[in-house]
């Protein structure tokens, strides 16, 4: 059976969110990480000792990164992924909220997001998603957004994956189009097979829309919103063809 669309958040991050560590495995993420941290120690102007990730998902980066920093606060909208990430990082501490409107109230040295930024599909989506980042770096702190496609450099692709669990396994096929140059989103289609011990097979099919920004688009908004210095950094993973994925990397005032 081909299950259909729910509404609101990806199904990925809702009634298949306990199974999303065996679609994405937190151990595979280690030289990611370490690339993240890497850039955000270089830029820093003082020691990294507090991150704020925004849509921090299941935990993944920060399972890796938190042991290199003294406090890390990780924020999801999907209230289901934040389980997964608290039983993953239980020394972290965990807020539910959107990026667009997320105050907390105090500053940290760094504000790390990663792919959810993506799921800002309108320019005014993104502008709040940097502003939320900006009001929660301290004066003189760094801030890195790692989108997975820039316009430029966006093409077609598909991609495949999963891993095995305890007594149930994933699989997953995963296509990435843009059936509309002319506006700011594209699509991420997923099909999905679930094997549980004493069940039936089953197949479940997600349908991911996302923002898709030229260059020029990211760096006027992060200058906008205040930040300095905003610059374009190739991503550097030794699975992925260099030049293909670029992030921003941006300094607060003192």
């Amino acid at each position: 059976m081909l299950l259909g669309v729910g509404a609101g958040l990806p199904r990925m991050y809702t009634e298949f969110a306990d199974w999303f560590h065996l679609l994405t495995a937190p151990e595979d993420y280690a030289e990611e990480a370490a690339f993240y941290l890497g850039l955000l120690t270089e830029a820093a102007h003082e020691p990294l000792r507090s991150v704020l990730e925004l849509g921090s998902g299941g935990g993944n980066n920060a399972w890796h990164y938190k042991h290199h920093v003294e406090t890390v606060t990780l924020t999801d909208l999907a209230p289901r992924m934040l389980e997964l990430s608290r039983a993953l990082n239980p020394d972290c501490e965990h807020v539910q909220g959107d990026m667009r409107t997320l105050r907390l109230g105090r500053q940290f040295d760094a504000v790390f997001v990663q792919d959810a930024v993506c799921y800002m599909t309108s320019a005014a989506d993104l502008r709040q998603a940097i502003a939320t980042a900006y009001a929660h770096c301290r004066p003189g702190g760094v801030a890195l957004f790692a989108p997975d496609h820039v316009r430029e450099l966006f093409a077609p692709s598909t991609d495949h994956g999963g891993h095995d669990g305890q007594g149930r396994a994933l699989r997953y096929l995963e296509w990435t189009s843009d059936p509309d140059p002319t506006d700011s989103t594209y699509l991420v289609d997923y099909a999905f097979v679930l094997r549980e011990d004493g069940r039936p097979t089953r197949a479940a099919y997600d349908q991911h829309v996302c923002g898709l920004f030229s260059r020029d688009e990211w760096l006027r908004l992060l200058n906008d919103v205040g930040f300095e210095s905003a610059s374009v950094r190739p991503f550097a993973h030794s699975e992925v063809p260099r030049g293909t994925l670029e992030v921003f990397l941006a300094h607060k005032p003192d």
